[in-house]
């Protein structure tokens, strides 16, 4: 089962730190856990979440919790205070309440002072990672069975109704979630038609949207990195505008720093027609 490792890698040599990994949260499959109850409570949550997905798309970080609640059980035991619609509020209704919220957000605070959560939401980020790993033949290096499964159960959970995959979990479909998430999917190991039809109607949305070429430059920039699209399709981004003057308004740097990270690197594969051999590939 997974657990949820906090404040640890101190045996990496390559993960140094000045704050003894405080802060740090990384999930770790452990193959060898035992404990049917932490089980249950997971499968159940996943359930109900792939049940309700398209009318509550953020799972609110319930195997963290379950493994929290677990750690830090629950002391208090106070009752749920409701008022009626002419009732006073009182001192002690509100000294309740608080002392019942600040019990519960203790259970949920980690050994080591911190609050952990999910950074969940954008779906554009993983397909460049499972694209760099593909292209440097690192996938199944980098990413256990176990990782690509969870990859895998993540993208049809967030797949909207009309087949298509947004910007975000909560977004309407468009051409560069849907079709880098396709391929997402593809790398890992899915066919044209595994999901129970999720991948049809995945790929039937992108067809009947204009096919992958109306993607967005970024994602004309990731087809082109896997060799499935040609870089004369994408718009140029010399590398030589970063030797522009920083006073200039169209330097890279007026961009703000997340596009300027991206633009740069995406620059020099375009500079150098950086792509994966087609061959590699397996494509319906």
């Amino acid at each position: 089962m997974w657990r949820l490792k906090i404040a640890e890698g101190g045996a990496d040599p390559w993960l140094p730190t000045k704050n003894a990994h405080v802060g740090r949260q990384v999930w770790e499959f452990d193959a060898a856990a035992d404990d049917p109850d932490a089980l249950a409570a997971v499968d159940a949550a996943r359930r109900e979440f792939t049940a309700r997905r398209h009318q509550l798309k953020h799972s609110a970080d319930l195997p963290m919790r379950i493994q929290l609640a677990k750690e830090n059980p629950l002391k208090l035991d106070l009752p749920a205070i409701k008022l009626g619609e002419n009732e006073d509020v009182t001192e002690e209704a509100v000294s309740t309440t608080l002392k019942r919220a600040l019990s519960t957000f203790s259970t949920l605070q980690a050994h080591d002072g911190h609050w952990p959560g999910d950074y969940g939401g954008p779906m554009f980020l993983m397909p460049g990672l499972l694209i760099m790993l593909h292209v440097t033949g690192a996938l199944n290096t980098v990413l256990s069975s176990e990782h690509q499964k969870e990859i895998r159960r993540y993208l049809y959970n967030h797949q909207n109704e009309d087949g298509g995959w947004g910007l975000h979990i909560e977004g309407p479909s468009t051409m560069f979630g849907s079709a880098l998430t396709y391929v997402s999917l593809r790398l890992l190991g899915e066919g044209p038609d595994s999901g129970d039809g999720a991948m049809e109607k995945g790929r039937n949305w992108i067809l009947d949207h204009g096919g992958a070429t109306y993607i967005t430059s970024w994602g004309k920039f990731w087809l082109a990195v896997l060799g499935v699209f040609d870089w004369s399709g994408n718009n140029p981004l010399p590398p030589e505008i970063w030797m522009l003057p920083y006073c200039l308004p169209v330097h890279p740097v007026e961009c703000g720093v997340t596009a300027e990270w991206s633009i740069y690197p995406c620059a020099t594969f375009m500079e150098r027609g950086l792509s994966a051999k087609l061959h590699q590939l397996y494509w319906n």
